[in-house]
């Protein structure tokens, strides 16, 4: 089985596969990275200047690089997605109001104006899941954490977001409870469901962990810390250590 391998394919012209699946060690760790790419098939007109997808609308920035960088350290499986979050949000149910989105962050995304909602669930959203879900049937996890970076501030409110890295969680804090305190223990400025709460938004880890009573938690890093290669091995290096921390007191 290779390192790396699509999962899924497509019927489309120019376009990738809906996940990229990167094999490892069942029964410990899944890796989720659900904005890893800001990737827009070419049939698909968003009517938006380039350089906005290379902003944090368009993906979270570094999260791909960490989450390859800590499959790599770890020996663990990771699954991630290959299109723009304003292609379809992967992080959203399919009945979400956000899962095409007409604004974000202030940018108004034309093409999504009036887009047929079911074909991109049915092209991107449906095949991306199942690939987590065969993943977890797969693998077996005892914790699964999803991967995301978050900008230090919106343009839409403008409020500064003081955190280094946030935790974020739903119903079960298993792992997100012990996973805070390590990081503040070592001095980082963490959030507790900060940036934002995953009580109210927590899609995949709802779907793919908490509903098979999987522990996991989603790590947010703030961006800036992982835009090149000396943060994601920084930042890889500090969490590789919290995840094994984490999943070495779930055990017990």
């Amino acid at each position: 089985m290779s390192d790396r391998s699509p999962a899924g394919s497509s019927s489309y012209p120019n376009d990738l596969p809906p996940a990229e699946r990167i094999d490892g060690i069942a029964g410990g760790v899944l890796l989720l990275c659900d904005h890893a790419s800001n990737h827009v098939p070419a049939d698909i007109s968003l009517g938006v200047l380039p350089a906005l997808l290379d902003l944090h609308i368009g993906y979270d920035i570094g999260a791909a690089a960490l989450t390859r960088s800590l499959a790599s350290s770890l020996g663990v499986p990771a699954v991630l997605g290959t299109v723009s979050r304003l292609v379809i949000d992967l992080h959203r149910e399919p009945d979400h109001s956000g899962l095409i989105p007409a604004l974000s962050d202030g940018h108004v995304i034309p093409g999504n104006q009036g887009a047929d909602r079911s074909t991109r669930v049915e092209r991107f959203h449906i095949p991306y899941h199942a690939a987590i879900e065969q993943a977890v049937q797969d693998y077996r996890p005892e914790l699964v954490v999803a991967i995301h970076s978050f900008t230090p501030r919106l343009a839409s409110d403008g409020r500064e977001r003081p955190w280094q890295v946030g935790i974020l969680y739903n119903e079960d804090s298993r792992a997100a409870h012990p996973a805070i305190r390590v990081l503040r223990e070592r001095g980082f400025v963490t959030g507790d469901n900060e940036p934002y709460s995953g009580r109210e938004l927590n899609a995949t880890l709802n779907r793919h962990a908490e509903a098979h009573g999987i522990p996991s938690m989603s790590v947010e890093v703030r961006n800036g810390l992982i835009q090149d290669e000396h943060g994601v091995a920084e930042w890889s290096t500090i969490l590789a250590d919290v995840i094994a921390q984490v999943r070495a007191e779930l055990v017990r």
